[in-house]
């Protein structure tokens, strides 16, 4: 394991760091906004037409990103599976797989999980106390980035782009959703919704309670609305220009 501190800006007069990374945020919910249910099993909401639409997505990103907790409930690979895909992006001088990252504040990672021996190279951020637990776990599987003593998404992203990050795909969970969005670092949004009610307090939802931008005033603009099969995927643009507009009074 090799363990760093996060990148810094050029305040001292240098450069101007690299520009941060375009953040699109990827979730599947139900109509009535759960991205699971509270069972053991993983509640398959996607169908396998926006499952192959999400593998494209992932093949054109940089770098995936889930939180701790999806990584420990899911056990994902967090794959590109389609090998035509991986070929065009080696063939275009990228690796055959994007940078798989997780982000945790306790360093509670399992090393035996499938993420770790799957893919490509591996990110883990944390606090300086998840470094310290986590020690030299995942020796050899991934690179331990230390955040200070809070999880600040804004640093991730400027660490990221200090090591050419163009896109970043960030598929969940909850905490990971509401964090990106309360702090302003999404882009683009692309929501696809199965026609499936969960209707479970105990399910974790797309998203928690936060104080987010703008707050219920604030309007996304709404870029593209695609039918896959039984499940609708819509697509927003976040801080675009019409975000403030209004719809007339009734």
């Amino acid at each position: 394991m090799s363990e760093v501190p996060a990148a810094s800006g050029g305040g001292d007069g240098s450069a101007a760091p690299p520009r941060r990374p375009r953040v699109l945020l990827s979730v599947a919910t139900s109509l009535d906004g759960y991205i699971d249910d509270a069972s053991a099993q993983r509640l398959l909401l996607s169908n396998s037409a926006d499952f192959d639409e999400v593998d494209r997505l992932r093949a054109e990103s940089d770098a995936i990103l889930i939180g701790a907790g999806t990584l420990r409930i899911d056990n994902p690979r967090l794959l590109v599976n389609s090998a035509e895909r991986r070929a065009t992006r080696v063939a275009s001088g990228r690796p055959e797989y994007p940078v798989k990252i997780t982000v945790t504040a306790s360093g509670e990672l399992d090393p035996a999980l499938r993420f770790w021996h799957t893919g490509g190279a591996k990110i883990v951020y944390t606090t300086t106390a998840g470094a310290a637990r986590l020690g030299d776990r995942l020796a050899d599987t991934a690179e331990v980035v230390c955040l200070g003593d809070r999880l600040d998404l804004a640093a991730l992203l400027d660490d990221l782009a200090a090591r050419g990050i163009h896109r970043l795909m960030v598929e969940g969970g909850t905490g990971m959703h509401t964090g990106f969005l309360a702090t302003d670092l999404v882009d683009e949004i692309r929501l696809a919704i199965a026609p499936i009610l969960v209707g479970d307090a105990a399910a974790p939802r797309f998203v928690g309670p936060a104080l987010f931008p703008g707050g219920p005033q604030r309007r996304l603009h709404l870029t593209g609305v695609e039918q896959l099969g039984d499940v609708a995927v819509v697509n927003y643009l976040v801080g675009a220009p019409t975000d403030q507009i209004h719809p007339p009074a009734l």
